[in-house]
């Protein structure tokens, strides 16, 4: 990767978002809990959620991932609360579809994922940007279960 392509790829905004992730720590009752580990990479992400109604009303999540995930947990933090599993399937095969087949952004509230779409060309780089928004889908369907 060239000094330009990793200019690129870590903007700015990038790294302000991962040195700013939101609901960082554990709840103190979930109702579901989820950890994603990306075997290329060796990024973790943990979620935690209570659910009221259907919908998300506490979160919490430890990221210890590259900037692109970081960024990603970010982004996803700032959007969760209030959310549904639906929502948050559809955000998950959104953003997947952006990174590997040229999709579009997935929509508001989640659409600062735009954002990592200079990780679209990083293949190896995908898994760990997906692992915040799966975990939070698997610690969902726990709760719900």
């Amino acid at each position: 990767m060239s000094d330009s392509d990793l200019m690129t790829l870590y903007s700015g905004r990038i790294l302000a978002l991962a040195a700013d992730i939101p609901h960082l720590g554990q709840l103190d009752a979930p109702q579901g809990m989820a950890k994603k580990r990306s075997p290329l990479c060796g990024s973790t992400v943990s979620v935690e959620v209570q659910m009221t109604d259907g919908k998300v009303s506490a979160f919490a999540q430890e990221v210890r991932a590259c900037a692109l995930g970081q960024a990603a947990a970010s982004v996803l933090g700032q959007a969760v609360i209030g959310r549904t599993l639906a929502e948050l399937e559809a955000t998950r095969s959104a953003l997947s579809a952006m990174l590997k087949d040229d999709g579009p952004i997935p929509p508001a509230p989640f659409a600062d994922f735009e954002v990592l779409i200079p990780a679209r060309a990083y293949k190896n780089r995908h898994a760990s940007i997906l692992l915040a928004i799966e975990a939070t889908v698997d610690a969902v369907r726990l709760a719900q279960a």
